[in-house]
């Protein structure tokens, strides 16, 4: 279970909770009104830590729990997920993942693959308003018509190749859903579509409260948050491996 779990959970930040200001002029014409739906960019680059709390389903594994999700500016992340009293934890301190399973007696570092996925979740709001920095670009893609309602399609490029294509809503500039790739809870590589909705102001910021994940397009994973804050003054050693 350990495994199937683990990559299963990796895969849950595919939908990336943040945009991100791309290059040509109309992506960035596109990427800049979305930033300014989110709150915009000022408020953007005043949160240093967010602090996220709410409920999972793992529908197909037939789990429900609690998430707590944590994160740093520019690239730490931990994310402590409670299953039928199983707890699992999973990490990146900036340069190395890392995670703990019922299956597992302490800490142990993830494998290459695991640590470039959890490494790409852990970009925060710096590369949100600082893409080049960290080898991102995107195209806008034109308009796709999905489920008779017509969206602006960018596609995300990351600095190892990775795609993810961004679905914004026209009328609000957020997004709407992202398609791209994912590994299933066999290891396999798969389609995968997340759909993001129930928008609420958070402070002065604007974010996505219910999240579902599809792969090769069964739903798979359900998340809904229930408090989002930011700025609680997180340390660097709580995302390191003790």
């Amino acid at each position: 279970m350990k495994r199937s779990l683990t990559l299963c959970l990796l895969g849950l930040f595919l939908f990336g909770s943040i945009t991100y200001p791309g290059y040509g002029q109309t992506a960035k014409e596109v990427l800049d009104k979305m930033i300014e739906a989110q709150g915009g960019r000022k408020v953007l680059a005043s949160i240093k830590d967010t602090t996220i709390s709410g409920s999972i389903e793992m529908i197909q594994m037939g789990l429900t729990g609690s998430l707590t999700l944590y994160q740093k500016e520019p690239d730490k992340i931990r994310m402590d997920m409670e299953f039928m009293g199983m707890v699992v934890t999973q990490a990146f301190d900036g340069e190395k993942g890392w995670m703990i399973t019922p299956q597992t007696s302490g800490a142990q570092e993830m494998d290459a693959k695991m640590t470039e996925d959890i490494k790409k979740q852990a970009l925060g709001n710096d590369a949100t308003l600082n893409p080049e920095k960290y080898g991102i670009t995107f195209a806008f893609k034109g308009k796709e018509k999905i489920q008779d309602k017509e969206y602006l399609v960018l596609e995300q490029t990351y600095k190892d190749g990775d795609k993810v294509t961004m679905y914004v809503d026209p009328a609000t500039y957020l997004i709407s859903r992202t398609k791209g790739k994912s590994t299933d809870q066999m290891g396999s590589e798969v389609d995968a579509e997340t759909v993001l909705s129930d928008y609420k102001k958070v402070g002065d910021s604007l974010v996505a409260h219910s999240i579902i994940i599809f792969q090769n397009g069964a739903e798979a994973i359900r998340m809904a948050f229930a408090k989002i804050t930011y700025n609680t003054g997180l340390e660097d050693a709580f995302f390191k491996m003790n």
